[in-house]
């Protein structure tokens, strides 16, 4: 079957590998129909993914459809042949004490489709069927957006967001975009921050009701104005910038919470008085765990989580390679772009 793989970064290639093979107890067969493109895959591509190693089949954002079930799957799993699913790619060992804990998402052992191991930018793909969440409802490009919404889903939970509550999203790309609509599902008024106007544009128009600024370092006078004069009492930091990161202290209110979304390899410093000071909490998100999975899909049915506006770029399997390097550029305006199988 036709394969793309980044052989080395700045090089896609495509291969022809062979099909999975029979599916074994508790595996599961799918066709991959839709692939979203994320940061992931761009720092992959860059060759600064701190994980990624080469050569390497990228694709962990996938909307697919089941073609067979190993051992009694149909009934263990309620998958049937046929049925469209989200992937979750998050492959967790069962036994650490972060799974026995029921955070899969921080297994000790945690491999990633496309990123620790090859991941879904081929025709077929085995997976365990658990890993499976299916919709009769949702359309493949919308599964296929499940497992980038998971990431805000999981950060606004970890921060346990109320009604009512002033919250500030630092970065507007997709992961920031997801941690925005969760927070206003919660009723939360969100402010959102980022440097690059096309992205604050795009959120204003495609998610009302928040308020944006566009600056490196916004006056706190101007942040307490939007905040009934209390700074916001969530704050959500999801660009992955160690400057942005940093900063992003001063921004929390007394007695609130900081929530690192954004990865990056490097350290990050603080005033230690200042968050005594304020009894702040400062928190990690790291993907999502496997309960999110089905929460999320459940709301995009309802109608909680609009889907619409994310994706605004797409290309076909065979093209993917020669367009993928445009998309890289910001005057591209991406936000999110999608591969249809």
């Amino acid at each position: 079957m036709k394969t793309i793989v980044l052989k080395q970064p700045g090089q896609f290639i495509t291969e022809d590998r062979d099909e999975p093979g029979q599916p074994g107890a508790g595996e599961a067969i799918v066709r991959v129909e839709r692939i979203g493109i994320c940061g992931t895959d761009q720092h992959a591509f860059r060759g600064t993914h701190p994980i990624v190693t080469y050569p390497r089949v990228l694709g962990h954002e996938l909307g697919v459809r089941l073609v067979d079930v190993g051992g009694h799957g149909t009934v263990t799993c309620g998958l049937r042949p046929g049925d469209s699913c989200a992937v979750e790619p998050y492959l967790h060992c069962g036994h650490c004490v972060a799974c026995r804990a029921g955070k899969t998402n921080c297994c000790t052992q945690l491999a990633v489709l496309g990123v620790h191991v090859d991941g879904g930018m081929c025709k077929y793909l085995k997976v365990p069927a658990a890993k499976l969440h299916k919709s009769s409802l949702l359309s493949v490009d919308q599964l296929a957006l499940v497992e980038t919404l998971g990431i805000g889903a999981h950060a606004v939970q970890r921060a346990d967001v109320q009604p009512g509550e002033n919250v500030m999203v630092i970065g507007a790309g997709p992961i920031g975009l997801g941690a925005i609509q969760f927070a206003q599902a919660a009723g939360a008024r969100v402010i959102v921050l980022d440097v690059n106007e096309h992205r604050l544009r795009f959120a204003h128009e495609k998610l009302p009701g928040i308020k944006t600024i566009r600056s490196v370092a916004p006056d706190l006078s101007n942040l307490k104005d939007m905040t009934d004069n209390q700074l916001p009492t969530a704050v959500f930091d999801a660009t992955g910038n160690a400057a942005s990161m940093t900063t992003a202290f001063g921004y929390v209110a007394a007695g609130g919470r900081l929530v690192f979304v954004g990865l990056i390899k490097a350290d990050i410093t603080f005033s230690d008085a200042d968050l005594h000071r304020k009894e702040m909490s400062l928190l990690a998100s790291r993907n999502a765990p496997s309960s999110e999975f089905p929460r999320i899909i459940s709301m995009i049915e309802s109608g909680q989580i609009d889907t619409t506006p994310w994706i605004t770029h797409r290309s076909s399997f065979d093209e993917f390679a020669e367009q993928f390097p445009s998309w890289l550029d910001p005057a591209t305006q991406v936000v999110k772009a999608m591969i249809a199988v």
